[in-house]
């Protein structure tokens, strides 16, 4: 028994020994994981390891001892949690004894002391001795690279774990960790040298006597200069080591007097990197520091600023100078006084002062801009120093402008105001008397409207901006400033359309009547109102052409002021009102009139979203208003009037459907629930109860025999329906759905038909999944087949197959799929291939009435690249197989599939469809022509090596396309051309003159446009192959 047990004993270590010699004598490094992963296991403890070892570590050879400390030391990296107190202390004085020995064993022990810095059960103190063990003992810098990196680990790991210990050294460890450092140069190394010295700083390490040797050894870096090689594995950047560095340099003030000269230094230099790199750095240390550490330097410092914002050449560096001197006087601003003590800030900004103020009296001079922005720059430091600038330079400044009489120099210091203007609405005053504006308030304000009454557009321009501005400070403006403003601005708002400052003051006044409410509907709502009277009696007197402009500048107006809600209900019903006498029958209104109010209304609804309660006010005044205009035009009279004809126009209804649709989009579930209760018995059972002035000539029954003119407004109950959140339940729903897909087949009013079709798969897209929704989907199908097989109604059928197909397709339903083929299988119909190669189009893109996101429409992310993936092959599959007269459908198809899908999903399969994608450039069909060149354009500036293979067609096809018939295919095929630039010249250059002789023609071209695109890749034709291109 005994003799077995101790064969037993014996039999492990035996195992062990061979596995110890096999990695230090047979130089094998499988051995070292198989102990390591035993001693896991527990069948070795770590002390089996070391006497198994022990011929090995006392061996004369010193490269057997470094085997033998390799083994061991990998066994702790992967063991070192299993270790016990009494283990560690042992191991360590080993291990410190060892760093004596020979250097080839240094590497092998550093690894060891790195992996016994991990454990947890380091008893206290041996940190430091391990610390100053190695700065006594090793000479970090003559080590390779992976060894000093494991000297920095070491000090890493203790100054996580023993912070305490090693601050106990004072000042000797930042000295043994400066001759550490002193002399890296490996960029993986110096970021953690870098954030050792950055914890050094952070946590108080002590650095005492040694300051400036800390400085020294990071600060021999700045600025980095390190270009990564190609391929790098380690995915070091220049950024990395650049921000690394900045944070050690700016971590302290007490580096303030060795830094500050130093980056003084470098921003006079000649580098643009190291001037970049310093003002930078510039800005991250006025964050630490005070004016204790910035006083000996502000001189210089400002010099430098100044010179590089007066005189240099690059955007970056002018930007980067002006950010450092908003940071340095940001800092003089929050600095805390004695009383005794001098204010920095005031002198500092004397000096700018002097060095800038008299280049604003030159605005013709160049220097004239780099002194507003260095004077900008530090009046946006603080309000302290917003103050004092401003009131230094604002009376200067408006003195220049009456001086001044060219309308440019008048632009120039305007625009400088404005730069100051902005600058005080970052700063709050609670005194009104205090507010530096408030003194040059009347200036101002005169000087604002000089520029508003100017002739030069520009001046008119910058002048809008600053009363948008001055409007923008609290209690500036008196009543009567705000009298003369809404006047100009009204005067503005009838310039000629194409005028920016029409477009400005439009956006300015939106602003401003925002925040004077009162005064816009004081002054401004009365005027436009009497000038809508105005065009009303010029509309019946038959002047409307002469007079249609300011008919529509006026709609706008009142659109652009419904920013407010107590403005709103000013502007409402205004427009409302104007809309029912245009309905009096006495006014001559045009289709364009119609629709601009409409588009105003749209405009008014677009604003009230943003306000729940002026969103409800707008819908239960204007919804009803619209719906009684649109029934009355719908009723059957003796006598037609002219609007009622117009508001039953395609053009007059889709503009009505974009007000309705915006009005509803944003409603409560509550507040839309009781308008869903009105408007559907409205169309299913005629209550026309909730309508004003609703006292009709005859029924309103649009799906019971109705009139064409009622079946039309199917369209309006449309946009209602579609704009509704989900959640909201809709009466009758199961008769609404009958109804309309009994509509939607109906041949004698296509517009109509359609409409209810939208309709139809706008509620079908929101049903919830289940019973109800399997009939409706069975009874659209049912429908569908029956109108496809024959009769005058395969069109309306094939609308309505294309509509449940979207909405389906969006949501991802099953049926989709089914519905998809169904559509393929018409690509080959006579008569309906080419609408249902057209219908793809519809499918992949967007709608803007119903189906859409707005419209809380069930639209699942990446639809179309699912699309793409389960029915692009089908569409190649059928091409292949279908008959010649019928390929052009199956291209067009692929084509608009193709145009809208992202790029990134279609450049994998770029190569197995670019075949058909040149084919259908010569299809004849210009809309194939126009959507294939669309896709393609991308495509030569994200795949020019694929496409590169096929240059020969490509340049062929896209000169053809260049003479087409058409301008839209014209000017695609131009832009290809110049996008064909991108591929790589070796492979155009023999192209290049059969290019350029060709594209002479379209130069030519009696279209402008054409004519524009043609230039532009002609001339990157030319420039093809030359220096520098």
């Amino acid at each position: 028994m005994a003799a077995a047990a101790a064969l037993e004993a014996v039999a492990p270590t035996g195992v062990l020994w061979g596995l110890v010699q096999d990695f230090v004598m047979g130089h094998q490094e499988g051995p070292a994981d198989q102990v390591a992963a035993d001693v896991k296991s527990g069948s070795y403890t770590v002390l089996q390891v070391v006497e198994a070892l022990g011929s090995s570590l006392e061996n004369p050879e010193p490269r057997t001892r470094a085997r033998g400390i390799q083994l061991l030391s990998q066994v702790l990296l992967q063991c070192h949690s299993l270790l016990l107190e009494k283990e560690v202390v042992h191991l360590i004085l080993f291990y410190e004894n060892r760093l004596k020995d020979h250097h080839l064993v240094i590497p092998s022990v550093l690894q060891g002391l790195r992996a016994l810095s991990l454990c947890v059960a380091l008893p206290p103190g041996l940190a430091v001795s391990v610390l100053k063990a190695i700065f006594q003992e090793v000479h970090v810098q003559s080590l390779p690279q992976v060894d000093r990196h494991t000297v920095y680990s070491i000090i890493t790991n203790f100054m996580r774990t023993r912070e305490e210990e090693l601050k106990g050294l004072g000042a000797d460890f930042t000295f043994g960790f400066i001759q550490v450092m002193d002399g890296e140069k490996d960029p993986r190394n110096l970021l953690v040298a870098f954030r050792i010295v950055h914890d050094l700083i952070s946590r108080d390490y002590s650095l005492g006597p040694f300051v400036e040797e800390l400085f020294e050894v990071t600060s021999c870096y700045f600025p980095i200069d390190f270009t990564p090689p190609p391929n790098d594995p380690h995915g070091i950047q220049r950024e990395d080591l650049i921000l690394s560095l900045r944070a050690v340099l700016a971590s302290t003030p007490r580096f303030a007097e060795f830094l500050l000269p130093l980056l003084i230094e470098k921003v006079d230099s000649e580098i643009l990197s190291a001037k970049l790199d310093s003002l930078q750095t510039l800005n991250a240390c006025c964050a630490v520091y005070g004016q204790k550490e910035l006083k000996d330097f502000l001189p210089s410092l400002w010099a430098s600023i100044r010179r590089e914002v007066f005189q240099t050449a690059s955007e970056r560096v002018e930007a980067e100078g002006l950010a450092a001197l908003n940071s340095l006087t940001a800092c003089l601003s929050r600095s805390v006084l004695r009383a005794d003590a001098e204010d920095l800030l005031d002198s500092f900004l004397s000096n700018i002062l002097q060095d800038c103020r008299h280049h604003l009296c030159e605005p013709d001079m160049k220097l004239v801009w780099p002194s507003a922005k260095l004077l900008q720059a530090a009046a946006g430091a603080s309000a302290r120093a917003c103050d004092h600038i401003t009131s230094n330079v604002l009376p200067l400044l408006l003195e220049q402008f009456h001086k001044h009489t060219q309308s440019n120099q008048r632009r120039t210091i305007l625009e400088m105001i404005l730069g100051f203007l902005k600058l005080q609405q970052k700063w709050s005053y609670e005194d009104k008397d205090e507010r530096p504006l408030s003194g040059f308030k009347d200036q101002l304000c005169s000087l604002v409207f000089m520029a508003l009454t100017d002739p030069s557009t520009q001046l008119q321009l910058v002048g809008i901006r600053t009363l948008t501005v001055l409007g923008a400070q609290p209690d500036l403006l008196s009543p009567g400033d705000l009298e003369l403003a809404v006047g100009h601005l009204y005067r503005l708002s009838f310039l000629e359309e194409d005028s920016p400052s029409w477009v400005a003051a439009l956006e300015a006044s939106g602003i401003l009547a925002t925040l004077y409410p009162v005064a816009f509907s004081s002054h401004l709502v009365p005027k436009l109102a009497e000038e809508l009277c105005i065009e009303e009696s010029d509309l019946a007197r038959g002047d409307g052409p002469t007079k249609c402009s300011r008919h529509l500048r006026c709609l706008q107006a009142l659109s652009a002021i419904s920013t407010h809600p107590s403005i709103v209900k000013e502007t409402l019903p205004l427009l409302l009102q104007h809309l029912c006498h245009m309905n009096k029958g006495n006014t001559v209104a045009g289709t364009s009139e119609v629709i601009a109010v409409c588009q105003s209304l749209q405009q008014v609804a677009e604003k009230c979203q943003r306000d729940p309660e002026s969103c409800w006010y707008f819908h239960q005044t204007a919804i009803p208003c619209l719906l009684a205009l649109a029934v009355q035009a719908s009723m059957p009279e003796k006598e037609h009037s002219v609007l009622k004809k117009v508001l039953l126009e395609d053009e007059v209804l889709a503009a009505m459907v974009s007000v309705i649709g915006t009005a509803t989009t944003h409603l409560s579930p509550d507040l839309a629930a009781q308008s869903v209760a009105h408007i559907v018995p409205l169309f299913l059972d005629g209550n026309i109860s909730f309508l004003p002035e609703n006292s009709f000539p005859g029924r309103f029954q649009p799906f019971q025999d109705g009139s064409s003119g009622q079946r039309r407004l199917v369209a309006l109950l449309m946009a209602f329906v579609c704009s509704l959140p989900r959640t909201v339940e809709i009466p009758q729903l199961n008769q609404l759905m009958r109804e309309l897909l009994e509509l939607s087949c109906c041949h004698s009013c296509p517009f109509s038909s359609t409409a209810a079709a939208k309709c139809f798969a706008g509620l079908l897209n929101k049903h919830p999944a289940g019973q109800q929704l399997d009939e409706f989907l069975q009874l659209a199908v049912d429908k569908v087949e029956a109108g496809l097989s024959s009769g005058p109604c395969r069109s309306q059928a094939f609308t309505l197959l294309l509509w449940v197909t979207k909405a389906l397709v969006l949501r991802y339903h099953p049926l989709s799929s089914c519905l998809t083929d169904r559509l393929m299988g018409l690509l080959s119909d006579p008569e309906l291939g080419p609408a249902a190669a057209d219908g793809f189009s519809l499918l992949m893109s967007d709608c803007t009435d119903v189906l859409t996101r707005a419209g809380h429409a069930e639209v699942r992310i990446m639809f179309r690249q699912r699309f793409f993936t389960d029915n692009v092959p089908a569409l190649v599959r059928g091409f292949h197989a279908a008959p010649q007269d019928v390929k052009p459908n199956y291209l067009k198809g692929l084509s608009h599939v193709l145009n809208r899908l992202p790029k990134p999903v279609l450049l994998p399969e770029l190569p197995t469809l670019l075949s058909l994608l040149l084919e259908a450039l010569s299809c004849p069909d210009s809309v194939v022509q126009l959507s294939t060149l669309s896709c393609l354009q991308p495509l030569l500036l994200e795949a020019p090596q694929v496409m590169s293979l096929h240059v020969d067609t490509l340049v062929t096809k896209f000169l053809n396309l260049s003479s087409s018939p058409s301008m839209a295919v014209r000017i695609a095929a131009l832009q290809c051309m110049h996008a064909l630039t991108r591929l790589p010249t070796p492979v155009l250059l023999p192209y290049k003159p059969q290019v350029i002789r060709a594209l002479a023609r379209p130069l030519d071209d009696k279209k402008r446009l054409v004519r524009k695109e043609a230039v532009s890749a002609r001339g990157e034709w030319f420039l093809l192959g030359s220096p520098g291109s």
